[in-house]
Parts: C-alpha cells; structure tokens; sequence
C-alpha cells in the first residue's frame, strides 16, 4: 500500500463540478482582477478569523512583506523572528532592506520561545513575528506582553494556521490566529488546509489605518487608479483563487476535523512505541490549543535513514526545515555560528513529517506506522 504525503488529486476531484461552476462563473464576467468574489472571500475570512479587516494578495509571502510595509519597516530596522521556519518569514524583511535578528523555539511546540525575546529587543526593534508553526498558535500572551510593554508591533505569521485557536478556557473557545496581534498573515498554497489552484494569500487585521494601507499597498500605493500615495507593489489576489478558494472554505471545518482525528489516531498507533522508545516524540499541544495540523510533525532518531525507509516502502514524508535560517548560506552576512540557536538546529535534525490530509485512511495510518515501527525493531531500538 502507497500513502503519499499529500493527495490534492482526491480532495479536487470531490469537488470538481462546484469548483468548474466557479471558474465559469469569473469567466462569464470577466472579472479576472478584483472581482466580486474576492471581495466575498475577504468578508468570510475575516469573520472566520474574527478580525475586522482581511485583505486578499497574491501569496502568503506577500502578505508578510506587505504587513511589513503596512508598519513602515525599512531599511536598518530589526525585526525578531524564529530561525526554525519556512524561508519566507524572513526573506520578507530581508527584501524590504531591515534585519531578522532570531531567537531560539520552544522544544515541545517549536513555536518561538517567549523568555527568549526581551533579550534580543534594541532601539532597532521594529517588530516581532511569532510564527504558529505546524498548525498550532504560539505562546502569545507573553509576546503580547512585551509587544505592550515596548509599543513594539506584532505581525502573526499564520500561513500554517487558519483557524488555530489560542489558549481556550472553561467558558469559552481560544482566540484566532490572526486576530491577536497587529496584522496576520496567511497563505492559501495548495498543501495548505484551505488551499487554492495555485498562490494566494490575505492579511488580516482589526485596525483601519493598517487595513487600508495593506489595500492600497497591494495595488501600487494607488488611489484612485494613476495616482499613487505610497511606494507599493502588485500583489492582488486572483479573482479565480478566489471563487476556488469560497468553494472549498464550506469543507474547512470538515477536513480541519478529520486532520485533528488522524492525529489523535496516530496518538494511539504510537503508543506502543512511545512507551519503549523515549526519543520518539509526537506533536504536544500546548494549552489544550485548537491544533489544526497542517502538519503532523514527530521528532525521531535516525530520522534520515527512517525517512529513507519509509520512501523505498511507498510512503512519503517531509522534512520542515532541514537547515534553520540562521544557518542558511543567503543569510551568511548576519554572522551566525552552528550552536546559536541549539534547539532549532536539533529540531532541524530530528523532525519528520507524516501523512495527515483529510482524505488519509486508517489502513494508510496503520500502514505508515507499521513500517516505522518495523524499522526500529530493525535497528535493535523496540525490544516488541
């Protein structure tokens, strides 16, 4: 039996004739910029995310950096981040000529870790960028803190995380990502939990003053059309992505559903193995948070040869992130060492993830977690 790590093909084809109705629907009209339906994709985002504000843009990258625009962050200027991340986070603030300064995760979550901040703010500080890796928020409470404290903005990079809640309690639901700090970004790359037929992105937001200048930003600084405010670039979202994008948000909740049931499946196929082998980790949710999964990460020894196994027995898998920023090659003039940032730089080394999209089987579960556990039994590391 094969388990790909993602099927798109099946979740599409599920929805093929809503979706062909939508595009028909654009092309009856024309609309291929700022169409009606991206307007309406705004308006569900933003009540989903409980914001007031959310503005469509062509990527998830996009989004940071025009959020980063938003703030007027420029050249010279710092912005805080984790180094364990997708490269966008900080190729974002890279590009608009300011300075990632990184600070180490949390080792159960991989989240940023909070202690680890006030340390590295300066008079440079600009803004801090806690990223909900994985699907599951960040510890935002002390970052809000500080961001209070030091009247230093904070931009959610939530590409990973539509609709994670924060910190719920007895009598209520946890607050979205997106809606805690300045402005949230999202991304709706098609791997994602909402995805579209290709790149798309919002930004999200309950300040007026932020939300109308992400607007105009994304279309050239323009308004009206020729006369321009601000320096901006072109970043609209497709009117295609989306009416694709509307079809697929009425299924979210079913899928964001399924994923958290896969999840807790793969808690039980594990037990056994867990109990035996103490270096095999899964995901901890912290704060009984609403963990999305928009990835199912474990953290395993032998984790390239496991993967290499896995692979010659049908099963795919991947490795978020193999190299942490700090150590990447294009990020060599901030002068980072290996050990700055030791518990990314072991995540990096030891995280592996597994299958987890909605349309994931049981027997394809069974399947994955068979095969490692047979390829520690081989290794001499489960004694059953």
């Amino acid at each position: 039996m094969k388990v790909p790590f993602f099927d798109l093909k099946s979740q599409s084809l599920s929805l093929k004739n809503d979706i062909q109705s939508a595009i028909d629907e654009v092309f009856e009209t024309q609309q291929f910029i700022m169409g009606p339906q991206v307007q309406t994709l705004e308006k569900t985002i933003a009540q989903y995310c409980q914001t007031q504000y959310a503005i469509g843009v062509a990527s998830g990258s996009d989004a940071l950096l025009l959020a980063l625009m938003a703030l007027g962050i420029g050249p010279g200027d710092e912005v805080i981040m984790p180094p364990f991340t997708f490269f966008a986070t900080a190729g974002s603030v890279s590009r608009i000529g300011a300075i990632p300064v990184f600070v180490d995760i949390d080792s159960d979550t991989y989240n940023i870790d909070p202690t680890k901040i006030e340390e590295k703010i300066t008079p440079k500080t600009k803004a801090i960028i806690p990223v909900h890796l994985f699907g599951q928020c960040a510890d935002m409470d002390p970052i809000l803190q500080i961001s209070n404290a030091k009247q230093i903005p904070v931009i959610e990079d939530a590409a990973q995380a539509l609709g994670s809640e924060y910190h719920p309690n007895s009598s209520s639901t946890g607050r979205r990502a997106g809606q805690m700090g300045n402005l949230g970004c999202f991304s709706f790359y098609p791997t994602k939990n909402l995805g579209a037929f290709g790149d798309a992105g919002m930004v999200v937001t309950n300040d007026p003053t932020l939300a109308e200048k992400v607007r105009l930003l994304r279309v050239h600084g323009s308004q009206p059309k020729y006369y321009h405010k601000w320096i901006g670039i072109n970043s609209r979202l497709d009117t295609i992505q989306a009416a694709i994008l509307l079809v697929k948000f009425r299924y979210l909740e079913k899928w964001t559903e399924a994923r958290q049931r896969h999840a807790q499946k793969y808690g039980e196929l594990f037990q056994d193995i867990c109990s035996n082998m103490e270096a095999l980790k899964l995901p901890a949710i912290q704060y009984q948070n609403r963990h999305i999964f928009n990835q199912y990460v474990i953290r395993v020894p032998k984790r390239d040869p496991l993967q290499k196994f896995l692979s010659e027995e049908g099963i795919g898998t991947d490795i978020y992130y193999p190299l942490p920023l700090h150590l990447q090659e294009c990020f060599s003039f901030l002068n980072y060492r290996q050990g700055d940032f030791p518990v990314a730089e072991k995540a990096s080394g030891e995280t592996l993830a597994l299958p987890i999209y909605p349309e994931l089987t049981e027997a394809q579960q069974e399947r994955v977690v068979d095969r490692i556990k047979t390829f520690y039994r081989n290794h001499g590391m489960l004694w059953r």
